[in-house]
């Protein structure tokens, strides 16, 4: 079924109404949501929810699911990451009826739709020309949502709480699991990387007993507890000599930047043992400006998932299916120029 959101405030004179896509079981069972576009320019999950859900037998569902494909129709209109009053609208939830209109936006949102859900993925991509391996954000200090983290199969997972006014840490203090899914760039829609998500919701759907079959998988999906960025020293434009996934060890030549008019040329290199899980494409940068994320596992980590990628992927056979804790010098997530330390510290989520 296809409804409709309309939120009863009125943003620059026009009120938006925004698909919401619904697929009820034969089953009852959970509700799931699917949100994608919270940000307009990040495509990528557009594209997830639409294969999700256009995928699904309703009559071998168990629950519900609800997809958001563009959950910011007005920026992803204007090709915009913010709301037409230029407010990142993730930083606004659970939002209240009487603050900015970004604010009132988000409180209609929430108690409209997230409210109905048992459990939430929201769909991001890296920002400001950026990129993100596929990976969750989840807080593991929360049982519930640690317990939905390990439904994803193989994909990466970075502790941390996030934005306390994301709509993933608001709906996490309304007792709603919630996760964020991170993957690919803004302003780009990525075949390889949206399989990549659509496989990670799938594995979802079939572990927790919602639909399909999921495999036995033998590897565990890499958990980083840690991240740091390592940020340009210099003004110039950033090349890159590393690569999105590739891990990475102290000292390594991450990228150069140099300078067009003088040819001064310096390098990056990696303060950590690692593996890069979000960087920048090359362009323009300033100093200070954030390049490369890196994701820091414990020495047993590394040798658990370096002994798993030896041994094999995962094996054919398959059954029925069934960012706390971050350093505060840490860097989680990818930075917006002329913005605080905290603003910097969440720009990405």
């Amino acid at each position: 079924m296809r409804l409709t959101w309309n939120s009863e405030t009125a943003v620059g004179g026009f009120s938006e109404a925004t698909p919401i896509l619904v697929v009820n079981g034969a089953t009852p069972g959970k509700t799931l949501c699917l949100t994608g576009a919270v940000h307009g320019d990040e495509l990528n999950g557009i594209e997830m929810v639409r294969r999700v859900v256009f995928d699904i037998d309703p009559a071998k569902l168990t629950g519900t699911i609800i997809g958001v494909p563009v959950a910011n129709i007005m920026g992803f209109r204007r090709n915009s990451r913010y709301l037409p009053d230029r407010r990142d609208w993730n930083r606004y939830f659970p939002g209240n009826t009487h603050g900015s209109s970004a604010s009132r936006l988000a409180h209609s949102f929430f108690t409209k739709i997230i409210m109905h859900c048992d459990s939430l993925v929201d769909l991001h991509t890296g920002s400001f020309h950026r990129t993100n391996l596929p990976q969750l954000r989840a807080d593991l200090a929360d049982e519930n949502v640690a317990r939905l983290a390990q439904n994803f199969g193989v994909i990466a997972v970075l502790n941390g709480r996030g934005n306390p006014n994301s709509l993933r840490a608001a709906a996490v203090r309304a007792g709603i699991p919630a996760v964020t899914l991170e993957a690919g760039e803004p302003m780009a829609m990525q075949s390889e990387v949206v399989e990549e998500g659509v496989k990670a919701i799938n594995t979802l759907l079939a572990k927790t007993g919602m639909y399909g079959k999921q495999q036995r998988w033998t590897r565990i999906a890499p958990v980083y507890y840690r991240s740091a960025w390592v940020r340009a020293n210099q003004s110039g434009i950033l090349f890159s000599k590393a690569t999105l996934g590739q891990r990475v060890k102290e000292e390594d030549i991450l990228g150069t930047v140099t300078d067009p008019i003088t040819n001064a040329r310096t390098t990056i290199k990696s303060p950590y043992n690692g593996r890069i899980i979000g960087m920048a494409l090359d362009q323009v940068v300033l100093p200070g400006f954030a390049a490369y994320h890196i994701g820091i596992q414990t020495p047993e980590a590394i040798l658990i998932e370096e002994s798993q990628m030896n041994e094999g992927v995962l094996e054919e056979d398959e059954e029925d299916g069934d960012d706390s804790g971050v350093d505060s010098s840490d860097e989680i997530d990818e930075p917006e120029t002329g913005v605080s330390k905290a603003q910097d510290r969440m720009a990405d989520e």
